[in-house]
């Protein structure tokens, strides 16, 4: 390591929080409540990174992005139902991503982390964080719901066994 590495690096973690990237200051209120501990001891590091820390998983390595079987995608964090399979389409963009979600199961707000605005998706039961939506999907509501796969759980509906992101 060298100096100036070790500068940028301590440089984008001071810009960072300041500008909220990381955990999220609010969180609300939210049917499921849980303390850190008990939401770290359920899920993987990488599923608490995501859903309670707004994180992002790496792209195209999520196994629900192969995923073609009927059935429904639950939060990881809850086991709400938040997408329906019909709605699943590959954008390209290396997450799962979906025109639609299960109305009145994800909440939304708006995100201001990385220098834009965006809105970003959360689970209405426990505010996990899913993703983000965006306005370049397909018909028939122009909407791209960017998921990280490993806010979610597959359950598919021929009763196999669910598929973890």
């Amino acid at each position: 390591m060298n100096r100036r590495f070790l500068l940028a690096g301590g440089t984008a973690l001071v810009t960072g929080a300041f500008f909220g990237l990381g955990a999220r200051a609010d969180k609300g209120d939210f049917p499921v409540t849980k303390t850190e501990a008990q939401w770290r001891e359920q899920l993987t590091e990488i599923q608490y990174d995501v859903l309670r820390e707004e994180g992002t998983e790496r792209p195209f390595t999520s196994p629900l992005l192969e995923v073609k079987a009927k059935g429904t995608y639950h939060c990881a964090g809850c086991d709400q139902a938040v997408f329906e399979s019909e709605t699943k389409f590959d954008s390209g963009t290396g997450w799962p991503s979906f025109f639609r979600e299960i109305e009145g199961n994800v909440g939304f707000r708006e995100d201001n982390t990385l220098f834009m605005t965006r809105t970003e998706e959360h689970c209405s039961r426990c505010g996990g964080h899913l993703g983000h939506v965006f306005d370049d999907g397909p018909e028939p509501t122009g909407k791209r719901h960017c998921i990280n796969g490993v806010a979610l759980v597959f359950r598919p509906s021929d009763g196999g066994a669910p598929v973890t992101g």
